[in-house]
């Protein structure tokens, strides 16, 4: 005959680690929105104004002209 036991288990939760590791998922979050939006954005100039107009634009704010 064997005896019902249970195993008690305690679990320390780190703070800091737990912290860091929502912090890092926020921020990839955020990253991933800014880049899908950057993206879009890219899209309606191409449309609007053609690779023309982008390269353009790109060359005119790079050198301030």
């Amino acid at each position: 005959m064997t005896a019902n036991t249970q195993t008690v288990t305690k679990t320390k939760v780190d703070v800091g680690y737990e912290t860091t590791k929502f912090a890092l998922g926020v921020g990839i979050a955020a990253a991933t929105m800014v880049g899908i939006w950057a993206v879009v954005c890219m899209a309606s100039v191409m449309l609007d104004t053609g690779l023309g107009g982008v390269v353009r634009g790109l060359i005119g704010a790079i050198t301030g002209s």
